[in-house]
């Protein structure tokens, strides 16, 4: 008898459905409240591109003498370099007066949409440096704001109604 298969994912492309925002106060990132997702600012309209936003595994080696097969178990986990490059304002009123630099807070990533019911990322983070990436091609100026990820992110928590 065959394995039974997985229930296909409902696949989507991301401009359009996912939102990120902007969260200054969470009080338990395990399950943020609708008033603190409401309180918070959706950066989506501003974001031109991301990078980053992973937690990564490393692994450890457990060789022994009973077998030249190297095995190995679960060790330290991390969050990838993250960062969002952010569409820049020419009068310089956009993400800037959002976040400056060593601002703390919380990047939400609800990659199916807030809608009650899916699930979100909730990352702890500190504004690093916010970059102004110039250039002289035909694109929109930009910004680049890189985080530190200060603390374990809450992954695959439930939206709240």
């Amino acid at each position: 008898m065959p394995a039974t298969p997985i229930t296909p994912a409902s696949r989507f492309f991301r401009p359009g459905i996912t939102k990120v925002s902007w969260i200054v106060s969470i009080a338990n990132i395990a399950a943020p409240s609708r008033a603190e997702l409401n309180a918070g600012s959706d950066l989506s309209k501003d974001v031109a591109d991301i990078n980053g936003w992973m937690v990564s595994g490393a692994k450890i080696d457990t060789p022994d003498l009973n077998s030249r097969f190297v095995s190995n178990i679960p060790g330290l986990t991390s969050a990838d370099e993250s960062a969002i490059t952010f569409y820049a304002s020419d009068t310089g009123s956009d993400v800037r007066t959002l976040m400056p630099r060593d601002t703390a807070g919380y990047i939400v990533w609800l990659d199916g949409g807030d809608v009650a019911g899916r699930k979100m990322d909730v990352f702890p983070v500190r504004v690093l440096s916010v970059g102004k990436v110039r250039s002289m091609g035909a694109e929109a100026a930009r910004l680049t704001i890189q985080y530190a990820v200060t603390s374990e992110p809450s992954e695959n928590v439930t939206i709240p109604a």
